[in-house]
């Protein structure tokens, strides 16, 4: 035999064209035979384990778990021989007839429905509470928030982060010379901290003896749910059910939104390469996030938002300062405008063409990103047969604040139930789920619920805002205070930015506050508890807060809703 230094790369696998290595099974040095598996893969649903056609010893695996490939990637190099693949083994579907799936029966307490932040937290928390808890999930680990939501965004922005201050390090007295961004790095990075997170849940599912069963899960009756995989069939008997099916991404009606480089918030987040331009559609949080990641990494960045002004939901105070920041790093902003198709160009680039103020436009760019929310994911649950009522609307299950929906042995909790889409409100509403299920009494309360927004600067809300005060004829104080008259953010390097908050005018109770500027989704939890609590201004002015420190800005938001503020 004649060895040969083969350089081993992938081709496909079962469909899969592109996906993240779940698992490697050989180490430089060891023997690879051609039907030997050399690394598991997962990409849309779809799983295998990749063989190749080669037989010798291998010299070095050039990937890890949680890497993500494509076709053309280098997976190994193979010192041996090639050898002539044979025809894949046929692939079985148990469920079209070729064999039968392996069927296994349980009984349970409470069958819970999905494991993002509602369904995990609500299973440990009923575990806790000496429930027996069967977990079925159809995907990975943690749902949307961990692994295509509110971790691997987080991380990406601070990949941003410390690439923008290497950018402006000279602004601090620092020289940097020949940096470069390596997106594939940030995006392995972003991967590495989902597994490490993903493995801590299951910890802890483990730890609290919450049975944990891989599937679709399907409700057969009030009393009976079908957990399906290509391969099993899991029949479990439950007194109690919680629906946690969590979101997915919504659609748009465009002409071309099915073209190649027009991607979903999903989809940017295994991107290969850093594109030179890319157009977002939909100014919301998620947008936004994604603007000032890319524009950071130093993509040029466009936003064409339906709605007359950027994060629509929030204080319009807010949504004007945060264009005026974007804008000023070289973000260009469409409100009021309306996405009428998406084409392509002969050098393979998307023209995206829109109105805006009724007068014709177009983008030409390298990426398009479709952002424009999520909804309810209740496809295939069995809810029509079982009765089970939606929103007004149709959007979301009906529940009240037990989380209970009509039929009292079955709830539902998060994105599912197509109320306030946050990993917090999923959480708090699974403990409530657990608490009514184990008969300690537990209603969800949306009055104080804080959002974070992580653009650059931070972005964070609780409570009412200035108009729908006015909107309510609701008396009213506000205090403001400037971040560019705050002595540590100025120090952070951040001029941009406020306070806001809305103080009670007769019984000086705060009612709600908006904040831009560094730190801002920490900050929240001030106001947040000083809300729970009904403490009034006076109760925060006397608290003596440290300095320097960005806390020292809501001191003097407050101070200022009196007409009293001492630094600005």
């Amino acid at each position: 035999m004649i060895k040969l230094i083969i350089e081993v790369k992938f081709e496909g696998l079962n469909g899969i064209k592109k996906g993240k290595i779940t698992k490697v099974y050989k180490n430089p040095g060891d023997d690879i035979n051609p039907k030997d598996s050399l690394l598991a893969i997962e990409a849309n649903k779809k799983t295998g384990e990749l063989c190749i056609d080669a037989k010798g010893i291998i010299k070095e695996i050039k990937v890890k778990p949680g890497d993500v490939i494509k076709i053309g990637d280098t997976i190994a190099i193979v010192e041996g021989e090639k050898v002539q693949s044979k025809k894949p083994e046929p692939s079985f579907d148990y469920f079209k007839g070729f064999m039968k799936p392996k069927k296994e029966e349980i009984e349970t307490k409470v069958t819970i429905i999905g494991s993002g932040p509602g369904g995990y937290v609500a299973a440990i928390k009923l575990a806790q509470l000496g429930a027996e808890v069967v977990l079925v999930e159809k995907d990975s680990i943690g749902g949307t928030c961990l692994n295509r939501g509110c971790i691997p965004t987080k991380a990406l922005v601070k990949s941003a982060d410390v690439f923008k201050n290497i950018k402006e390090s000279e602004d601090y007295g620092c020289q940097v010379e020949n940096y470069n961004l390596d997106i594939g790095k940030v995006i392995s990075r972003k991967n590495q901290i989902i597994s490490q997170l993903g493995e801590g849940i299951s910890h802890l599912l483990e730890k609290n003896n919450v049975k944990y069963v891989k599937g679709f899960g399907e409700i057969l009756d009030k009393n009976t749910v079908l957990a399906k995989t290509k391969y099993t069939e899991t029949t479990i008997k439950t007194e109690y059910i919680i629906i946690a099916t969590g979101s997915t991404t919504s659609k748009l009606p465009i002409p071309g939104i099915e073209l190649e480089n027009v991607l979903e918030s999903t989809e940017i987040l295994e991107i290969d390469r850093l594109p030179e331009e890319m157009v977002i559609i939909g100014g919301g949080v998620i947008g936004m996030e994604f603007a000032f990641i890319f524009n950071s990494f130093g993509t040029k960045v466009s936003i064409v938002e339906f709605m007359d002004r950027l994060l629509p939901n929030l204080d319009e105070d807010v949504s004007l300062e945060i264009r005026d920041i974007a804008e000023s790093r070289g973000i260009s902003v469409y409100t009021s405008s309306k996405v009428e198709k998406i084409l392509q160009d002969e050098n393979n680039k998307c023209i995206v063409a829109f109105t805006n103020n009724n007068e014709k436009k177009y983008l030409t760019t390298e990426k398009v990103l479709v952002s424009i929310g999520r909804q309810p994911y209740l496809e295939n649950l069995g809810l029509e047969k079982l009765g089970i009522e939606l929103n007004d609307d149709n959007k979301g299950i009906k529940v009240n604040k037990k989380m209970m929906t009509n039929i009292p042995n079955i709830f539902a909790i998060g994105d599912a139930t197509g109320a306030m889409q946050l990993a917090h409100i999923a959480s708090a509403q699974g403990i409530v789920a657990a608490n009514n299920i184990m008969g300690i009494e537990d209603i969800m309360d949306y009055n104080i619920v804080p959002s974070a927004i992580f653009t650059d600067p931070e972005i964070a809300s609780v409570g009412i805002d200035e108009k729908y005060a006015i909107d309510n004829n609701i008396e009213i104080e506000i205090g403001m205070f400037p971040m560019a008259s705050n002595g540590k953010a100025l120090t952070l390097g951040v001029s941009e930015g406020f306070v806001k908050i809305i103080v009670d005018k007769s019984s000086k109770e705060i009612l709600g506050a908006s904040i831009v500027g560094p730190n801002a989704t920490d900050l929240i939890n001030e106001i947040s508890i000083a809300m729970t609590n009904k403490l009034k201004v006076e109760d925060i002015t006397k608290t003596i807060h440290p300095h320097p420190t960005t806390s020292e800005s809501i001191f003097e938001a407050l101070l200022a809703s009196e007409g009293a503020c001492i630094h600005n």
